[in-house]
């Protein structure tokens, strides 16, 4: 082929050359992007995940705390009954090591002094005082519609998108209300963030760095930040409340009533145990 057919080729068709033509830049910005998105999924489920184990450990104390108290209180008593049989300086000993793991019995005012009000102790510490049923705290299990604001809020507003300090301080304080409001489950509120989001200021975009400098920096920061929120992940699925949340992830409730049944059998075994030394 000439060199005149040549020019009148390219010329012919202009594709030929500039469709391969692609900004440098342009492959390592989608790769961020895609990091970027990736991070934010990861940091939703971490969040979601850390709000599972704070309510669980809540419902678990305050359903199974009373059964540990208990065991704790027959071990020490069957402990104490052994050494008054028997006076060994062991089992002397052994009895006191027991006692010291029994939680005190706080007085009433210490006890309920978060459930004062005006007119004395509230409804459900009353319960409490007269064996009523005490209502147990509210299960906060975050619905679809209230993941879905958090997850589209999260991507909007997310410090990890700030293109400078003030704006990712202006981020950080938003994300902070979007998380508690998330904890708490409330959709109305969620609502009303994205609607707070939507009418704030658009932030302008300042560069300090080339283009490629800056896409690389933020890649580096994006790998750093995935490896802290897997430490976090990590520690809360090897916690004690974690583990037992990835035992039964979709009926944990049903879980818990597991658990208070074999408590309760442990509880029978060593009044039995207990019985039998008191008699003998």
């Amino acid at each position: 082929m000439s060199e005149q057919q040549t020019d009148e080729t390219a010329a012919g068709d202009p594709g030929a050359t500039g469709a391969s033509e692609e900004r440098p830049e342009a492959r390592l910005e989608r790769a961020v992007r895609a990091a970027e998105q990736a991070l934010i999924e990861f940091e939703i489920a971490v969040e979601t995940f850390r709000v599972e184990v704070e309510n669980f450990s809540r419902l678990h104390h305050q359903k199974l705390g009373p059964m540990y108290a208990r065991l704790d209180e027959l071990d020490a008593l069957i402990a104490e009954a052994k050494a008054a049989r028997t006076g060994d300086a062991e089992d002397l000993r052994l009895a006191r090591e027991a006692r010291s793991l029994v939680m005190p019995m706080p007085g009433v005012e210490e006890l309920f002094h978060d459930w004062m009000g005006q007119d004395g102790i509230s409804d459900d510490a009353g319960a409490m005082l007269t064996d009523r049923p005490v209502q147990p705290p509210q299960r906060v299990r975050p619905t679809d519609e209230v993941r879905r604001l958090y997850r589209e809020l999260v991507r909007l507003a997310h410090p990890d998108l700030a293109p400078d300090e003030a704006e990712r301080t202006r981020r950080d304080a938003f994300i902070a209300r979007v998380n508690a409001a998330y904890g708490r489950g409330e959709e109305q509120l969620l609502r009303a963030l994205a609607e707070e989001w939507a009418a704030g200021p658009v932030p302008e975009a300042v560069r300090r760095l080339t283009e490629s400098e800056e896409l690389y920096a933020r890649l580096e920061w994006l790998a750093q930040r995935k490896e802290l929120l897997t430490v976090v992940a990590r520690e809360l699925e090897d916690s004690a409340i974690g583990a037992m949340l990835r035992m039964a992830p979709e009926d944990p409730d049903r879980l818990l009533e597991e658990i208070a049944e074999q408590l309760l059998a442990q509880v029978s075994e060593k009044e039995a145990q207990l019985a039998d030394l008191s008699a003998g």
